[in-house]
């Protein structure tokens, strides 16, 4: 009875002892948090919006003057003619075009500058994720947005962005 429970018991080891030594290093990254809290990327983010400030104040400034002359034909449309109800109607209808316009463009103005940041910081993400994942040993890297949960003892974003910022 005694040799049995021995047995099992160095069974029960060995297999165990297997298995804890099978367990993955598994980590997870923000890569957009790890990138945009880098000094580079948000050197790179100001001059972005710096370029494209004046279109912002333009869109703003069109916004505005349609809003204006929405106000003035409901306060004052009882009053005016109907040619000058028609004339103000024509406007807002030709700076709502303008403006859809400008935000069109807007738009497309920003996504081909995120993705010159990402060309630009795309490569140095990855050096620094292979450096980290070389000297860290893990086996798999998950991105953070792609899962439900993920404990944060295994997210490895700032120390990435810590690595983003030295290799700078």
């Amino acid at each position: 009875m005694l040799k049995k429970f021995a047995t099992w018991s160095l069974m029960s080891l060995v297999l165990f002892a297997g298995v804890a030594t099978a367990e993955l290093n598994i980590a997870v990254i923000d890569t957009n948090s790890a990138l945009a809290n880098s000094e580079e990327a948000k050197n790179l983010l100001e001059g972005i919006q710096a370029e494209l400030q004046k279109d912002e104040e333009e869109l703003k400034k069109l916004a505005d003057s349609i809003r204006s002359l929405e106000e003035k034909l409901q306060k004052d449309g009882e009053v005016m003619s109907v040619a000058d109800q028609r004339k103000i109607q024509k406007d807002i209808e030709d700076k709502r075009i303008d403006l859809q316009f400008l935000g069109n463009k807007l738009q497309k103005a920003v996504n081909d500058k995120r993705q010159e940041l990402m060309q630009v910081m795309a490569p140095k993400l990855n050096a620094v994720l292979k450096d980290l994942i070389d000297l860290e040993g893990y086996d798999v890297v998950f991105e953070r947005g792609n899962m439900l949960y993920a404990n944060s003892k295994h997210d490895i974003t700032r120390k990435v962005t810590e690595k983003l910022n030295e290799k700078r």
